[in-house]
């Protein structure tokens, strides 16, 4: 591909951005209101019904509300929120400066992690940590260590436990290691995250649980619950977002990033995110990130926009021949664990070349 034609994908996906942006209004301010305001309501719901957990029909209606609370909350909430998505609204309570979501990540270690690091280097080998969150090997660029034979195993630790792998992955203890990262700033990154973690542990398992007097253990349980449904679900949102078949990966330099042009870095988003298909419900419940592509893009672009975006993006793709990787999620989840478990061992394959720029 020519630098001209590179160069043109930029203006045309600038042109698609600046058309977008230039027609928010109240219809999208009331969408993420109306969300908000549903999120909350079903937490209530939830936790309410909870406290008459005894009676078995109870505790799986409440669970299920709170399940489903947790999951708007952190998907397309929490999420999107702090992507700066709706602070053209200039709602202090919507705003990606004071948002702090139900997560044991802090809102600010996981902007500096998330926003910068992943959205800036998105899957080039050794600047992206969320390339395998730095403990699985999901690219044959990656240099092979016999504990990667554990992770089709330790990779169900990090479904079930979600939230707890991406806190300690902010906190960044392996840049530490490397020499990356001042361990004076990780301190500061640590504590901050412990403070978090002990407050969302009082909430779940202990006030709640202390508030529903003998039906307590439900409550437990029934936190417990949401908090295992949620993980589960972000994780496999994410990871089919982020590494199915079709998805590469970049071995850049310092110089290949240093000269990436705009249409560059737009090309990198394009090869290096997935979609998923579905309908309308399972893309708010997936925080619209089924729609991976155009939030990699876009990634301060409302979510609410993505599935009108996404017919214009498919039809430059085809344009000039680029890969535009969508499918459905059992399909796509069955990719991810297939490579984990082939990347378990030496080799796997060789890299994909990164293009030019």
């Amino acid at each position: 591909m020519s630098a001209a034609d590179i160069a043109t994908i930029g203006r045309e996906l600038d042109a698609i951005r600046d058309e977008v942006t230039a027609d928010l209004g109240e219809q999208d301010a009331q969408y993420i209101r109306k969300v908000i305001a549903t999120q909350r309501a079903l937490e209530v719901a939830g936790r309410g019904t909870l406290m008459f957990g005894l009676f078995p029909p109870a505790w799986v209606v409440g669970t299920t509300a709170l399940t489903v609370a947790k999951i708007l909350e952190n998907m397309e909430i929490g999420h999107n929120v702090m992507h700066g998505q709706w602070d053209w609204m200039r709602d202090p309570e919507i705003h990606s400066s004071t948002w702090e979501w139900d997560n044991v990540s802090s809102a600010e270690g996981w902007k500096h992690s998330h926003n910068f690091e992943h959205h800036t280097f998105t899957n080039v080998v050794g600047k992206d940590r969320d390339l395998g969150y730095e403990i699985m090997r999901i690219d044959p660029a990656q240099p092979w260590k016999p504990v990667y034979l554990a992770q089709p195993v330790y990779n169900v630790a990090l479904a079930l436990l979600f939230q707890w792998g991406v806190a300690l992955h902010d906190v960044g203890i392996h840049d530490v290691k490397r020499g990356n990262k001042d361990p004076e700033t990780a301190k500061v990154d640590l504590k901050r995250f412990l403070r978090k973690a002990r407050r969302q542990l009082f909430k779940d398992y202990a006030l709640f649980p202390a508030l529903a007097g003998p039906a307590a253990p439900a409550v437990f349980t029934g936190n417990l619950t949401a908090n295992l449904a949620r993980n589960l679900w972000s994780y496999a949102i994410i990871f089919c977002g982020h590494f199915p078949d079709g998805v590469e990966t970049f071995e850049y330099s310092e110089q290949d990033l240093a000269d990436e042009t705009r249409g560059g870095w737009y090309l990198r988003q394009l090869a290096g995110s997935a979609n998923l298909d579905g309908g309308k419900l399972f893309h708010i419940m997936a925080g619209n990130l089924s729609h991976q592509i155009e939030h990699h893009l876009f990634p301060d672009v409302p979510s609410n926009r993505y599935a009108e975006i996404s017919p214009r993006v498919r039809a430059i793709c085809e344009r000039y021949d680029l890969p535009y990787t969508s499918g459905p999620l059992p399909k796509q989840y069955l990719q991810v664990l297939s490579k984990i478990t082939r990347l378990a061992f030496p080799g796997g394959g060789a890299a994909k070349p990164a293009p030019a720029v």
